[in-house]
């Protein structure tokens, strides 16, 4: 991996277009994170204003992986679980720049976003990915346990449906 930087991103506009332009780029290479292609950009900046401000707020950490001034990928760790689940956390909108793919920083991004969690006195981790294309030979690589498959889940963003795939993994 070649000098990344991650740290946690706050709410300011060059934050927000910069994750807009990389999630946007992601739904149209067919990335399954939610949303249908074609994804506007003022929805995706609607949709990073919105999780940055929960991240200022504290209900989760969206980290930024950063080659120079380039944002190369991002995950968010959610944190605002029901009161029942104070050890847990989650991860989602995990992605990275289809030019920067192989070179580590998504698996730099779990282990910092993993750092986070037991610093904030979580010991499980759960997440969900799609069964097509998704990241679990990834996930299951660093450690997480495939829990189950559920077909027909959602949609992909180019149309057709896919199954998601549950994965758990305790901290130490």
């Amino acid at each position: 991996m070649s000098d990344i930087t991650i740290h946690p991103l706050g709410l300011n506009s060059a934050t927000v277009d910069a994750l807009a332009a990389l999630i946007v780029e992601t739904v149209a290479g067919g990335g399954s994170v939610s949303f249908m292609h074609p994804f506007a950009m003022e929805d995706a900046r609607a949709f990073w204003r919105g999780s940055l401000a929960a991240a200022d707020e504290g209900l989760r950490v969206v980290l930024g992986a950063f080659e120079d001034d380039l944002l190369v990928g991002t995950l968010t760790l959610l944190l605002d679980c029901p009161p029942n689940q104070p050890h847990r956390a989650e991860f989602a909108k995990m992605m990275t720049r289809p030019s920067h793919r192989g070179r580590g920083i998504a698996t730099a991004l779990i282990n910092a976003a993993e750092q986070i969690a037991r610093a904030k006195g979580r010991t499980l981790i759960v997440l969900d990915t799609a069964s097509d294309g998704g990241a679990g030979p990834l996930y299951e690589r660093c450690g997480f346990r495939l829990a189950g498959e559920i077909p027909n889940y959602a949609l992909k963003p180019h149309g057709g449906y896919t199954g998601t795939l549950y994965y758990y993994k305790e901290l130490a």
